[in-house]
C-alpha cells in the first residue's frame, strides 16, 4: 500500500486548491515514517474504531487503514472531506469500505450511529485541548487515543501536581484518563514546515464511565477558580466560587486541603473532594 508522501501532498493540494491557512491549524504530515510511526505508538487493537479529527490530505487515515482498523474521519473544510474518499480510493481501493467521512466541527458534530474506541489524530494547535476535553466528555465509547499537538501543549496536557506547566488542561485530562508523552515528531516531517515542536500525547481512559458522573461539572468549577489566579493561595483564590475565604477555607478544611496551598500543587483527586465537600454543605443547609 502507497502512502502520501511530500510530492503527492503538494499535488493533492494543488489539484484542490489548497492553501494551507493557520486560522484552520493547517499542516500536513508528508513523511510515511512518521505516521506509521504514530499509529504503531497508538497501540491500537485490531477491532478499534478509530476516530480521526482533521484528517486533511489524508496522509495518517491511509496509515490507520493500512493498519487494519476502521476510520471515522471527521474535517471541517468542506472541500478536504469531499476528497478524503477519493483519495483513500486512489491509494488504498481495498481499505475504501472501512473509511467513514464526516464533514463539521469536532466540537460540535454528531456522532450518532458511530462507536469510535480510540481516538487518533494529528490536531491543529488552536483547538486541541477544548478537542480532546470535548471529546472525552461526550464520546463514552472511547478508551484511548494518541494525539500530535504542539509540544508545548503535550507538557501541559501531561504533566503532574507541582510542575511549572501543570494547570487546567493537565487536571481535567487526569479527570477522565491517565497520559504520557510518546514522543517528538521534528517540524521538518510538515508541509508548511511550522515553527514549533510537536508532541505526542497517549492516553488511556480510566475503567468508569465518568462522562456521566454529577461532579465533573462542580469539580471542573474549582479547576477553573483554582488557576484563574495562579499565585493566590486556595483559600484566595476560591473566595468567589465558595462565597468568601472564610467559607472558602472552612471547605478546604473539611476537605483534607491546606488552605495556604495554591493550586498546581493539588491532584485531581484533591479537586474533586473539594467539589464534593461544598455539595455537602450545601446540601446540609
Amino acid at each position: 500500500m502507497t502512502l502520501l508522501g511530500p510530492a503527492d501532498v503538494r499535488q493533492l493540494a494543488e489539484r484542490l486548491g489548497i492553501r494551507p491557512t493557520k486560522q484552520l491549524g493547517q499542516n500536513f504530515v508528508h513523511d510515511p515514517n512518521t505516521v506509521r510511526r504514530i499509529v504503531r505508538a497508538a497501540e491500537l487493537a485490531p477491532d478499534d474504531v478509530v476516530l480521526e479529527v482533521g484528517p486533511g490530505l489524508g496522509s495518517l487515515t491511509l496509515a490507520l487503514l493500512e493498519n487494519g482498523n476502521r476510520v471515522c474521519a471527521v474535517e471541517i473544510d468542506p472541500p478536504l472531506a469531499g476528497a478524503l474518499p477519493e483519495t483513500v480510493g486512489k491509494y488504498a481501493p481495498e481499505h475504501a469500505d472501512r473509511l467513514t467521512v464526516i464533514a463539521g466541527d469536532a466540537l460540535r458534530v454528531e456522532l450518532s450511529g458511530v462507536a469510535p474506541t480510540a481516538l487518533v489524530a494529528n490536531l491543529p494547535y488552536n483547538v486541541a485541548v477544548p478537542v480532546v476535553l470535548h471529546l472525552l466528555a461526550t464520546v463514552p465509547s472511547l478508551r484511548r487515543g494518541l494525539v500530535m499537538v504542539q509540544k508545548e501543549v503535550a507538557d501541559r496536557l501531561t504533566a503532574g501536581p507541582g510542575s511549572r506547566v501543570y494547570g487546567v488542561p493537565s487536571v481535567k485530562l487526569a479527570w477522565y484518563a491517565t497520559s504520557r508523552q510518546a514522543g517528538k515528531v521534528p517540524a521538518s516531517v510538515f508541509w508548511p514546515v511550522p515553527n514549533v515542536e510537536s508532541g505526542l500525547v497517549a492516553f488511556t481512559v480510566l475503567g468508569d464511565d465518568k462522562s456521566d458522573i454529577p461532579t465533573r461539572p462542580e469539580t471542573f468549577a474549582v479547576v477553573d477558580a483554582a488557576f484563574a489566579q495562579r499565585r493566590k493561595t486556595l483559600r484566595a483564590a476560591l473566595a468567589g466560587w465558595a462565597g468568601g475565604p472564610v467559607e472558602a477555607e472552612r471547605i478546604l478544611r473539611a476537605a483534607g486541603v491546606d488552605p495556604k496551598l495554591r493550586g498546581e500543587q493539588l491532584t485531581v483527586e484533591d479537586f474533586t473532594r473539594i467539589a464534593s465537600q461544598r455539595r455537602r454543605a450545601a446540601a446540609s443547609g
